[in-house]
């Protein structure tokens, strides 16, 4: 059994309004990756997101493009506990 970690992403640049929230949830449940994710109102998008470190990897790589309209300018992660999500959704405020 692979370990499961939980890691916190803020992602800041131009995110909101580019698909960002749709796009990482199809990335997310293809890869089988858990969590949620949600715009902020500071501009940035917040992304919880769990799976085994192969799977997080893979995922910050993503986080880090993003999608094609998406100008991705920093990815800051902290680790966390994991909350043992069920699946990966879009948190609208």
């Amino acid at each position: 059994m692979k370990q499961m970690k939980h890691i916190d992403i803020t992602i800041t640049g131009k995110v909101q309004g580019v698909g960002f929230r749709e796009v990482t949830k199809m990335v997310a449940d293809q890869m089988g990756v858990k969590g949620m994710i949600r715009n902020e109102s500071d501009g940035s998008v917040y992304v919880e997101a769990e799976g085994d470190d192969v799977l997080l990897e893979v995922f910050l790589e993503w986080c880090n493009d993003g999608p094609d309209r998406a100008v991705v300018e920093n990815v800051a992660v902290t680790p966390a506990d994991v909350k043992n999500y069920r699946n990966f959704e879009i948190i609208k405020k």
